[in-house]
């Protein structure tokens, strides 16, 4: 049975980590997209997530380099755009909407899948949610313009996807690209301190590695 664990690590044991990892596999890779190591050995495999503010070039840790990343947090009704240089908060803003039926507690867009957008309400709900998308994006672009982004750290409700990249503003960065770094959390409503705890989060490395495979990883910091 699987037991997989996680264990977190600063960005400052990060080197002595992945070259204790690197000793014990017979294969490592890294994979961007993700931002991760992956190791194997005998069909066996473990990873580790790198802190966002960790640079790899050519498939080595660079710790020098100065990340500066753009994070956007999008859910029904709220959203939280910041842009980040290595541990640092250079500049945020969270948006809000009024896009909600406060009576059943459904977002205006899921709302106009079954029943439409006849009544008063719904349209002043789902001008609110036009404005929301465009507003993001217009901040999204004067970023975009202003700071060279190593990374996008995204999280977006799928729902909301289609208004986000279908909004009359456009959205400054393509579906597909490269530099997006889609954010492995749960989200819950994107205030700024939400943001903030997004932050430390993606800041920490994280091992993840099943117990019953590889016992001795669970005390891998003891040996750094």
């Amino acid at each position: 049975m699987s037991q997989q664990q996680s264990s977190f690590f600063s960005k400052d044991e990060v080197q002595s980590l992945h070259s204790k990892l690197a000793e014990q596999f017979e294969s490592v890779q890294y994979n961007f997209e993700k931002h991760q190591f992956e190791y194997a050995q005998s069909g066996r495999e473990t990873t580790l997530r790198l802190p966002i503010h960790v640079h790899v070039k050519d498939g080595q840790l660079d710790l020098e380099h100065s990340v500066k990343y753009l994070m956007l947090l999008v859910q029904t009704s709220s959203a939280s755009v910041g842009v980040f240089q290595d541990e640092e908060c250079l500049e945020h803003k969270v948006f809000t909407a009024y896009m909600v039926r406060k009576k059943q507690g459904r977002s205006q867009i899921k709302h106009l899948k079954t029943k439409g957008k006849s009544r008063a309400g719904s349209r002043i709900r789902l001008a609110s949610g036009i404005e929301f998308f465009e507003n993001i994006n217009t901040r999204l672009t004067r970023h975009m313009k202003e700071n060279d982004f190593d990374r996008i750290a995204f999280s977006c409700s799928k729902i909301l996807l289609p208004y986000l990249y279908g909004s009359k503003v456009p959205t400054p960065f393509d579906k597909k690209d490269e530099r997006i770094y889609k954010i492995p959390k749960h989200l819950h409503q994107p205030t700024f301190e939400v943001m903030l705890g997004m932050q430390r989060f993606l800041n920490k490395a994280e091992l993840i590695f099943d117990e019953s495979e590889f016992p001795d990883l669970g005390e891998i910091r003891n040996y750094l």
